[in-house]
């Protein structure tokens, strides 16, 4: 198998730099296309399976994962415009030699300035000298290579194969998608001077931005002046996202907003928000055209670490979490603590729920960060406040995001479609679910309340130990979080809620939860209704010895300012009574 780190090296090495004079201009362009090194190294690229784990762990041993993305993207190089492709392979080559990426980085915003930055490389090629070369290549990849000749996207490439008997009366067919995301932790992505986000956007001219509407009013000024410095034109659709708007309704408003401004199926959509607008404004984005590339950029903890990263994209339905949806992961994720410097401290809170789930089935280490640091994260806002840039905060912060983000895409990105259940990620989420809207409880304490359930569920199964318990529940009760709530003595409910998870699980209760340490994940898979009840009533009188009687605060949607969740799972009950009494 061709190694293709040596393949890098070697191109990087014996390139001709002369060839990126900028005072060639146009001429110093194709002098590029026909350059017979260009044109090997080209083919290599093109033709190597770049989504491959073991080119990933070549990747990783020359400590170049930040080239890994530039790779995927350059396997459709040939469908590229000039100065979209210099920039992904300018990225490429930085990651293994900073000053020849420099040189090639100038050389893509010489082009940038020129009439050809918009030309395809293909075009280039068949203008140039080597149009007979470029000639073969389009003829041979248009059978055995179209993904890197005429890519809908150059974000996820599609294999399969079929076979039928001699009669052709029975056929067998096997598909699979490859696709990928990259996630970055990014400082003060809308600083003019950071181009993640002008790099993606400039080659388009256009950046198509789904806001939500409390970023809009702390940092719509921000954006404009992000998108207007570097020449790109921005359209921006504003929607107010709060747990009551994530409906049907509004995605399909998304989606007509989407029609109307022509958005193209390569052209990546902009979300800035929180969960809410991560879910269904990737939920449009999973319809429109089928699939629409999106880039997420995440402006607060819940969608930094969970919703934003997810695959799962989705809006609430008849009073139920998540009843529609599509599995639709961005082509970049950021996470950007600067924008928690204007969140609240019940939204910080709410949002780390979702950090301590990780830390309890997946991520030791992080459990460990998390008990260092303690409510400095939240006073601090993430060390974004009060902070000097540098500091223990500022860094244990970042620390805690990082691996957060490592472990939650780990769990979530090897089971994109949730083909099975042992998903360690979905801690907590068993039979919150079902009482989070009734209870009009904010996520992050209707999940705190299930993973305080669940440890107890683990400790009495002798999973883990009464001194891992009382840990995980200390934690989760130090970030001010729920362990309970009186709707858990709403038996019907509770039992309901297990009942439907069961249903969408496939048949298996399959319930997560920490086995054998804290940092390690096991499955329960059985719970009576009796044992349900009765456990349920135990865990009330452990964690009422805690703070608040186990209570958290502001665990309402209420209690922050949002509309009551709980309103609409009551007028549905409502309109269900009523319907019935008619009939």
């Amino acid at each position: 198998m061709i190694k293709i780190v040596n393949e890098i090296k070697q191109f990087v090495k014996e390139f001709d730099y002369s060839l990126l004079d900028p005072n060639l201009e146009d001429k110093g362009l194709y002098k590029v296309i026909e350059n017979s090194n260009f044109l090997d190294f080209l083919k290599t690229i093109t033709e190597i399976d770049v989504y491959s784990q073991d080119i990933a762990e070549e990747f990783k041993n020359e400590d170049a994962v930040t080239g890994l993305s530039s790779i995927k993207i350059l396997k459709s190089a040939l469908n590229h415009k000039s100065y979209f492709f210099l920039q992904n392979l300018s990225d490429l080559i930085f990651s293994f030699d900073e000053d020849k990426g420099a040189i090639w980085s100038d050389f893509a915003e010489n082009v940038k300035e020129i009439d050809l930055a918009d030309t395809k490389v293909l075009d280039l090629g068949l203008k140039s000298k080597a149009k007979s070369d470029y000639a073969d290549l389009r003829d041979i990849y248009e059978k055995k290579n179209p993904h890197a000749l005429y890519p809908t996207s150059s974000y996820r490439e599609s294999y399969g194969y079929t076979l039928s008997t001699k009669n052709y009366q029975h056929i067998e067919a096997v598909m699979g998608l490859k696709t990928f995301t990259t996630l970055k932790v990014q400082h003060n992505t809308l600083d003019p001077d950071v181009p993640l986000l002008r790099d993606i956007y400039k080659s388009l001219k256009r950046c198509v931005c789904l806001v939500d509407q409390n970023v809009e009013d702390n940092f719509g000024d921000k954006i404009t002046d992000y998108f207007a410095h570097h020449g790109i034109k921005l359209e921006k659709l504003v929607y107010r996202a709060m747990e009551i708007d994530k409906s049907y309704e509004n995605v399909g408003k998304i989606l007509g907003d989407f029609k109307q401004l022509g958005v193209s199926r390569n052209e990546p959509v902009l979300i800035m928000g929180g969960g809410v607008l991560a879910d269904i404004g990737g939920f449009a984005c999973a319809l429109y055209h089928r699939n629409t590339p999106y880039v997420m950029l995440a402006t607060s903890i819940v969608s930094g670490i969970d919703a934003g990263p997810s695959p799962r994209t989705c809006c609430d339905g008849h009073g139920y979490k998540n009843l529609f949806g599509a599995y639709h992961t961005p082509i970049l994720c950021i996470t950007d603590k600067s924008f928690f410097k204007t969140l609240e401290p019940g939204w910080l809170r709410h949002g780390v729920a979702e950090i301590i789930k990780m830390a309890v089935v997946k991520d030791i280490e992080l459990f460990e960060a998390l008990e260092e640091i303690g409510t400095d994260l939240l006073t601090s806002k993430f060390g974004t406040s009060n902070c000097i840039k540098g500091d223990e905060i500022d860094k244990g912060s970042d620390k805690i995001l990082g691996l957060a983000l490592k472990s939650y895409v780990a769990s979530e990105y090897d089971n994109l479609y949730e083909t099975h259940q042992c998903r360690p990620h979905a801690y907590g989420h068993t039979w919150s679910p079902g009482f989070e809207i009734k209870a009009g409880l904010l996520h992050g304490h209707a999940v705190s309340v299930g993973m305080g359930l669940g440890a107890y569920f683990s400790y009495i199964n002798k999973w883990i130990s009464s001194d891992q318990m009382h840990r995980i529940f200390k934690l989760i009760s130090k970030f001010e979080l729920s362990l309970w709530h009186d709707i858990l003595l709403d038996d019907e409910c509770v039992w309901g809620s297990q009942v439907k998870m069961v249903q969408k699980r496939g048949g298996n209760l399959s319930a997560p939860l920490p086995k054998g340490e804290i940092g390690k994940c096991g499955y329960l898979n059985e719970m009576s209704k009796q044992n349900l009840f009765k456990y349920i009533r135990e865990y009330q009188a452990i964690v009422a010895k805690y703070p608040r009687q186990g209570k958290g605060i502001e665990p309402l949607c209420s209690d922050v300012g949002l509309e009551d969740p709980g309103t609409v799972y009551r007028n549905n009950e409502e309109k269900v009574i009523e319907k019935t009494n008619l009939n």
